[in-house]
């Protein structure tokens, strides 16, 4: 098998576990834990969760896709691609913890969800094309 191939289904797994540690994250019950600070560096610690837990989106749609991005125009189109995937998903789960009883939707939560893609978004596709420019 190829090296790009085998990285290309090594993100492609990393991305299938990613969504399912994060589908737990935002859907698991979490009353019984101790509490935590309510503001981290000012801002609200659950939004601060949330960033954190968007910003790998991108960089692992990203790394799944193998080469299909080779020229910037590709990669731009990926970009968009990935971000408006990746704001589907985070709206998903929002509607999804607006059902259940011990969760909450929250639109701070899904513009948190959406900044986080779109840089992580866009500072991989700064380094794509960085990165294909160096290549001959």
């Amino acid at each position: 098998m190829k090296p790009n191939r085998t990285r290309s289904i090594i993100f492609s797994i990393a991305m299938v576990l990613y969504i399912g540690v994060v589908a737990y994250l935002l859907f698991a019950n979490f009353e019984k834990l101790s509490s935590i600070p309510r503001l981290f560096l000012g801002i609200p610690t659950d939004k601060v969760v949330h960033f954190c837990m968007f910003f790998p989106f991108p960089i692992l749609a990203y790394l799944a896709y193998d080469k299909l991005t080779d020229t910037p125009l590709k990669a731009f189109a990926a970009l968009l691609s990935i971000c408006a995937i990746g704001a589907i998903f985070a709206g998903l789960t929002e509607i999804g913890q607006s059902l259940l009883p011990y969760r909450y939707e929250d639109i701070s939560d899904f513009r948190a969800d959406c900044l986080a893609i779109g840089i992580a978004g866009i500072l991989t596709f700064i380094i794509d094309v960085v990165k294909m420019r160096r290549e001959p």
